[in-house]
């Protein structure tokens, strides 16, 4: 069985990973993100970086922990987006 190489965006329309108005809604303590987005960072710390899916993977999970780790570093500091 073989499979075809991943269509890049230049083949195709494709939807943004954000739309430029996102706001991140879910705020946890800091405590809470700092040890969330350390585990993730270890999840995706060895995955293989020449496989299409395995960075789209972590590209998404890191936007999500940087996202939320910057709404509880804003939230614990009175700040909002």
């Amino acid at each position: 069985m073989t499979t075809n190489p991943p269509t890049t965006p230049a083949d195709h329309p494709f939807d943004p990973l954000r739309e430029p108005d996102h706001v991140t809604t879910d705020v946890y303590p800091l405590d809470i993100e700092i040890a969330v987005t350390r585990k993730i960072l270890a999840e995706t710390a060895p995955l293989n970086i020449h496989s299409y899916t395995d960075m789209l993977r972590a590209a998404v999970a890191l936007d999500c922990r940087v996202r939320a780790l910057l709404a509880s570093l804003d939230a614990e500091r009175g700040e909002t987006q």
